[in-house]
């Protein structure tokens, strides 16, 4: 039976996958939702986001493309959640949890889900009934801008049970994708939370004038600090120096694609938080991220210097210049 996915989402990473899927050799059929009319008839008539990644050919059937979600999810065995975790509870506010019965739920979603402080896998099964074996995970290194230049990129997607994960990932392959496979769903997940919240405060401090030395300090205080987290949250044996852990701690932290680092550094310079949102005119997951694990940590009372110097700076208006001085006599 031919596969048929559907991809919920019309930003850069969004546009991104399906480039991916579209360029697999694999027979599949690839549905796509996204809002934006303007940009639909765009891509059915120049085969290009005109938004996002506008160099990227799209090679999609053109009665697969639509604003109606329900009738896009309706048609896919995968479904693929692609938009910035603080409108997912929009997106979704038509669908039932029967329309998603039955079906493979994929997040590509880097962040936590605001308000009910949920990584995506948990609102899912919570709000969704979607069992955890229907649930997958894409993590890894990979910024949509260089998939665009087809440079060589990793990719992991987690499920509990593997085998589906497999699956997914052989439609995903390509010759500058590779993919490995993970059961580990909660730890890529809340590990993709993080790494946001860390770009943030490498951003912060490359605007307030540390050098790389520091840099190199602050991040692998970083992944010690994922590893604290994850292993408190969910204990199984993972090796944390991994692509899906620390290869994307290292990219969003380092490169500059990275909209969090873009809008840490734009704080660090002086910005305000709004007008820093308003410049990028894009979604830093990270700022969202950094208040909702502040508020999940409270259950676990894990130490985690960074993200609370990150949320003090972002949410308690506390001077960059003096929390990141107060963070660095606290790491090694």
């Amino acid at each position: 039976m031919v596969p048929k996915i559907a991809m919920i989402g019309g930003g850069s990473w969004a546009t991104a996958i399906v480039k991916m899927l579209a360029d697999n050799l694999s027979e599949k059929e690839i549905f796509w939702w996204m809002r934006n009319e303007t940009a639909i008839e765009h891509i059915k008539k120049f085969k290009h986001n005109p938004h996002y990644l506008s160099s990227v050919e799209l090679k999609l059937n053109h009665d697969h493309i639509s604003s109606d979600i329900r009738s896009i999810i309706e048609s896919a065995d995968f479904v693929i959640l692609n938009v910035p975790a603080a409108f997912l509870k929009e997106t979704l506010s038509t669908i039932t949890p029967d329309d998603l019965k039955g079906k493979k739920i994929v997040s590509a979603i880097k962040g936590i889900v605001p308000e009910d402080n949920l990584i995506i896998g948990e609102f899912l099964h919570e709000k969704y009934n979607i069992p955890y074996h229907d649930i997958l995970v894409v993590s890894g290194p990979c910024h949509a801008e260089e998939v665009a230049f087809e440079k060589l990129s990793y990719l992991t997607i987690a499920c509990t049970d593997v085998e589906k994960a497999a699956a997914f990932a052989s439609l995903l392959s390509t010759r500058y994708i590779k993919t490995n496979v993970s059961d580990d769903i909660f730890g890529t997940e809340y590990a993709a939370v993080l790494k946001n919240i860390y770009a943030v405060a490498s951003g912060i401090c490359h605007g307030l004038g540390y050098g790389d030395n520091f840099q190199a300090v602050l991040i692998s205080n970083a992944i010690s600090e994922m590893k604290r987290f994850v292993d408190v949250v969910h204990p199984i044996d993972r090796d944390i120096k991994e692509s899906a852990y620390l290869g994307d701690l290292l990219v969003t932290a380092y490169s500059q694609f990275s909209r969090n680092r873009t809008f840490g550094n734009m704080v660090g310079k002086g910005y305000t938080v709004k007008s820093a949102q308003l410049e990028m005119n894009m979604v830093a997951e990270g700022y969202y991220a950094a208040k909702c694990m502040h508020i999940k940590n409270q259950e676990y009372h894990v130490d985690m210097p960074i993200c609370k110097a990150v949320h003090n700076i972002i949410y308690e208006k506390r001077s960059p210049q003096i929390e990141m001085k107060l963070l660095a006599e606290k790491l090694s």
